[in-house]
């Protein structure tokens, strides 16, 4: 069974190719190279990645350290769960939606051109059976991502006539439930344009006269990065005919969010895109919002937000930020969404400006890696009743979950839930992780 079979959107195809991929092995030995923010097929993954697949990959690389985070689902979770066990892949599982913020009403956050909405994400979710309450804001989301979608498509249908997209036909048939987001609208758009438009001439005249760009200048023809980056530019967003600015009705608030990811058992997660906006460089005001309603912990995609070599502001402000989530004990989460095309499987830790950060970042994967892991065999994870009562500071949890995440991998589960369990003191789960490694 070959590699393509793990992306197949048959679960059980996937799984025995999982299971083939294992006992197939032959792996790199594992490294301190992490990526905690892969997207999959389950949202968009420009290369059609399930979690079984990223999982693979990450181990083919020999990233010690995995996570995948898809947009209003948590579809992927017991899938790269399962996935991250077979292979002895330290993981986490996140959540990522957009929310509105009401004390940054007139403020630009992380989106673009939309004050007052913020990217923002759950990190460390171990389970699907989750309270009513957070299932049906789970299902709300779907929901309105859902409709959302199909409101755009007829605004942009209408400007691309005679090229018109059907949303069941075209678009839904690209992810395995449904969950479209509009980098699929895009895709579908570029994908039908071309069988519409099948001489090249044709087809760039037809996107030239619709997207008012010389037909020469088109890039990625037909459904590359620069083409569909394109479309999604020229229609859905701010400026294009099918973009609606959103407002504090658009997507929840987000303390509703954190309140959501709270019930999970998982971590409310801040995420930053490079702190050039107003909302941005108010970083200690928007994370004291945060902070308020449960943010315990911070998203960083340090690659895109530098160019090595080049002490430009990015650079320092990115620098800043991380010394902030250090100061203020937040754990830190990074990595690659591969959400567009190009983008890397893994950030590039060995350039000089990220080498100097590395530490913190592992910190935050062992971090997360160990809440995982805690939580799901005893509901000992970072926010549990257990952590609340053995840690009276912030920085001494974190020192556990660090050493925690350092030394165990899932090699060790079997051993490890035969005897753990909610009435042992920290140093006595630090024990058991010892002797879980020990006796593989």
């Amino acid at each position: 069974m070959s590699d393509s079979s793990l992306n197949d959107f048959s679960p059980k195809t996937r799984e025995q190719a999982l299971q083939n991929a294992a006992e197939a092995g032959g792996f790199p030995e594992s490294t301190d190279l992490l990526n905690l923010h892969a997207h999959t097929f389950y949202s968009f993954n420009y290369k059609d990645y399930s979690p079984s697949m990223f999982a693979v990959e990450a181990k083919k690389a020999g990233l010690g350290s995995a996570g995948i985070v898809d947009f209003d689902v948590l579809d992927g979770l017991e899938e790269f769960w399962n996935a991250s066990r077979k292979l002895d892949l330290k993981a986490c599982i996140g959540l990522e939606s957009r929310v509105f913020v009401p004390e940054f009403s007139d403020r630009v956050i992380n989106s673009p051109g939309e004050p007052g909405i913020c990217y923002h994400m759950g990190t460390g979710f171990t389970t699907t059976e989750i309270p009513q309450a957070a299932q049906d804001f789970l299902d709300g989301m779907r929901i309105t991502s859902g409709e959302r979608n199909k409101s755009l498509l007829d605004r942009v249908n209408a400007f691309l006539s005679p090229l018109t997209l059907d949303y069941e036909k075209d678009v839904l048939p690209l992810t395995p439930n449904g969950n479209a987001t509009e980098r699929h609208l895009c895709l579908a758009y570029a994908r039908k344009a071309a069988a519409q438009f099948p001489e090249e001439s044709a087809l760039r005249a037809f996107w030239s006269d619709k997207l008012g760009v010389p037909a020469g200048d088109l890039q990625d023809v037909p459904d590359g990065r620069g083409m569909t980056d394109l479309i999604r530019a020229k229609t859905m967003k701010k400026g294009g005919v099918g973009y609606v600015q959103p407002d504090s009705g658009s997507f929840p608030n987000m303390a509703e969010m954190n309140q959501f990811v709270l019930q999970c058992g998982a971590l409310p997660t801040l995420t930053w895109l490079d702190g050039c906006s107003d909302g941005e460089k108010a970083i200690r005001e928007l994370l004291e919002v945060g902070q308020a309603s449960g943010v315990v912990a911070f998203n960083i995609i340090p690659d895109r937000n530098y160019t090595p070599g080049s002490p430009d502001q990015k650079l320092k402000n990115l620098q800043d930020v991380i010394k902030l989530t250090q100061e203020l004990e937040l754990p830190l989460i990074g990595g690659t969404e591969m959400n567009s095309p190009g983008q890397k499987l893994v950030d590039s830790f060995e350039t000089e400006e990220l080498a100097a950060v590395h530490p913190v970042f592992l910190r935050g994967a062992h971090i997360l890696h160990a809440h995982s892991t805690l939580q799901k065999f005893a509901e000992m994870g970072y926010l549990s009743d257990w952590a609340s009562a053995h840690f009276s500071a912030v920085k001494q949890k974190n020192d556990f979950y660090d050493q925690f995440g350092a030394i165990f991998s899932p090699r060790g589960d079997a051993r490890l839930q035969q005897a753990l369990t909610s009435e042992k003191a920290p140093e006595e789960v630090i024990t058991l992780a010892k002797e879980a490694m020990a006796a593989q």
